[in-house]
């Protein structure tokens, strides 16, 4: 005897929300037709689907790897990470760059596709944080060699500064022009 499939016992295995999107639907004229901008589909996709490079370069990147572990898990959000820049689109620079290092940097946000992003996580990365003075070989911020988007402070901020800092950068995406972005560049 062959066992009842899971949907023959249970009459609605969708969640409610579910069923209630497919009456808003259902009532739209000509059935399922949503009307909304290119601009805002495009931008809504690439704000939800955002694949950083994780270049964690001190103790923020501990704290930068536990936001990416199960506890709070930011791949539930779209944030997956990428081991190489050529498949990411934001660098999340984690902790103090030296001036050493700068051009390594540099060279793989160069080899980032448009459109890419910069998160600079932490104090170090911001200004250089509490190693910067009395040391010549700190870097006085990412800032000075790539565009940064979002600054996260703290020493060492915690996994829900990343959130937060990845959320605000969510907005900014979905704010920004996408298709007249390079005639804007071009004028």
């Amino acid at each position: 005897m062959v066992a009842p499939l899971q949907r023959d016992i249970v009459p609605s295995a969708r969640p409610a929300s579910v069923e209630k999107a497919i009456e808003v639907l259902d009532r739209l004229p000509v059935g399922s037709v949503v009307l909304t901008k290119v601009e805002t589909l495009l931008n809504w996709s690439r704000a939800a689907s955002l694949w950083p490079l994780g270049f964690g370069l001190a103790c923020c990147a501990i704290e930068m790897m536990a936001a990416f572990a199960g506890r709070f898990d930011l791949d539930r959000m779209g944030v997956i990470p990428r081991a190489t820049p050529r498949q990411a689109d934001l660098m999340i620079v984690a902790g103090r760059c030296t001036i050493k290092m700068a051009p390594i940097t540099r060279r793989l946000w160069e080899q980032m596709p448009e459109p890419k992003y910069v998160i600079s996580m932490g104090s170090c990365a911001t200004c250089g944080g509490p190693f910067y003075h009395d040391n010549y070989s700190i870097l006085k911020g990412i800032d000075q060699i790539i565009p940064v988007d979002v600054y996260i402070p703290g020493c060492p901020p915690r996994p829900e500064a990343l959130i937060e800092g990845i959320l605000k950068l969510q907005e900014k995406i979905k704010a920004g022009p996408f298709l007249r972005r390079d005639a804007a560049v071009k004028a």
